[in-house]
């Protein structure tokens, strides 16, 4: 093969390589794709709706209005589980726990013979188990006594509590008398005026209780009767 021919296999290669560039360019101009206006990739986000609030947990009522519809048999149904770690029966002694037989009403920390934590030993100092008392131990006692041994979670339940609390009193021999609600009275708005029953004198149907009396009237003494007139001389006569 002379000079001449490869000459003309290497210029049709470059002349195919000239083709193909130009035919890149022109593609590139014709189906070129539009400029973003900012650099970068839009990542589509899904927007979250703020949560609503929550609504605030309603006020724990006070153990003596639980206590007023508290069952004594739940309580004892519930009170089962306390049987794991505590005697309910009396006489019976300790398990893991003190005894409960009439635990209402006695000095905290008081069973002889049981070992207590040295932190409910600081909380009894004088204090007793009273309905209360055993209502705040009973939601949380790691919360109620911090470093005390009891294990036991709680009772999360204010109705249940009542009901244990109802069936640890009646588990005695001189179960205490249920304490009752206080009834409060209300308060009359500030400003208010005093009716007229509370200053002691009830005004009269439909007349204000403001009102100004008006002065009796002065009776009329009846007209006296007309004097009869004199009578004329007679004349005798002649």
């Amino acid at each position: 093969m002379d000079s001449f021919e490869i000459n003309k296999i290497l210029g049709a290669l470059l002349g195919t390589c000239l083709l193909l560039l130009a035919v890149h360019l022109a593609s590139g101009t014709i189906f070129s794709p539009p400029v973003a206006a900012k650099p970068g990739y839009i990542v589509q986000v899904k927007e979250e709706q703020p949560a609503a609030p929550t609504a605030k947990a309603p006020a724990e009522q006070p153990i003596e209005s639980l206590l007023a519809t508290a069952s004594v048999q739940r309580g004892a149904d519930t009170a089962k589980e306390c049987e794991v770690c505590h005697n309910l029966g009396k006489g019976q002694g300790a398990k893991i726990g003190p005894d409960l037989y009439g635990v209402v009403g006695r000095p905290i920390a008081s069973e002889a013979g049981f070992n207590y934590s040295s932190a409910l030993k600081a909380k009894a100092k004088g204090a007793n188990w009273t309905f209360d008392a055993l209502n705040i131990w009973l939601t949380n006692p790691q919360a109620d006594v911090p470093g005390t041994l009891m294990t036991f979670a709680g009772i999360p339940s204010e109705r249940q509590r009542a009901d244990v609390i109802a069936y640890l009193n009646s588990n005695s021999d001189h179960p205490l008398p249920l304490p009752k609600a206080a009834q409060s009275t209300p308060t009359p708005p500030a400003g208010a005026k005093p009716t007229a029953s509370a200053a002691g004198t009830p005004p009269s149907a439909g007349t204000p209780a403001n009102a100004t009396k008006a002065p009796a009237a002065t009776p009329t003494p009846p007209a006296s009767p007309a004097a009869p007139a004199p009578a004329a001389p007679s004349t005798p006569a002649k």
